[in-house]
């Protein structure tokens, strides 16, 4: 018989007074909705369970709720000043020459007109021009299935993004 203790970062997100642990989620995903349904979980035995708990609380956003997780995102190439999160999410973009970046910026715009919220894509590990292609490849997406892209995403981020809370030491 083998026992699994609970890592260190999941036992410290455990146990974090409610505030706190908001607040944790808040900074990997803006949905309100999605961070309450986490926090009513706790505690979790295993960093799994709370990704899989994270994918469906993502599937159960309404419309409402996917827009406040993507108002927190910034454009593709223009992380937040000052938030090393979104910079070391979209790395990839700050040595691209200026030509990619211009034509970045000419199709987030175009984007955003076209579905009216900023173009999200997982971009951890992506180049720049990476994301420029996925960004032309979706933008003739209809609405409905750009809609379940950005959902799947989402998920995406936020497992990353849990993964850095939890994975501390």
């Amino acid at each position: 018989m083998t026992s699994t203790s609970t890592p260190p970062g999941l036992a410290r997100f455990n146990d974090l007074e409610e505030h706190a642990a908001l607040a944790a989620l808040h900074e990997a995903c803006a949905s309100t909705a999605w961070a309450r349904r986490l926090l009513a979980a706790r505690p979790y035995a295993t960093p799994e369970a709370l990704y899989s708990a994270s994918d469906a609380a993502m599937a159960e956003l309404g419309e409402a709720d996917l827009a406040q997780a993507m108002a927190g995102h910034p454009p593709i190439g223009r992380p937040k000043p000052g938030d090393p999160t979104s910079a070391r999410e979209q790395s990839g973009m700050a040595g691209a020459a200026d030509g990619l970046k211009a034509e970045m910026l000419e199709l987030n715009l175009a984007y955003q007109e076209r579905f009216g919220h900023v173009f999200l894509i997982c971009a951890t590990g992506r180049t720049g021009e990476e994301m420029r292609d996925a960004v032309r490849e979706r933008i003739g997406n209809p609405p409905e299935r750009e809609r379940e892209i950005v959902r799947t995403e989402l998920g995406r981020i936020n497992r990353i993004r849990l993964a850095r809370i939890v994975e501390e030491d």
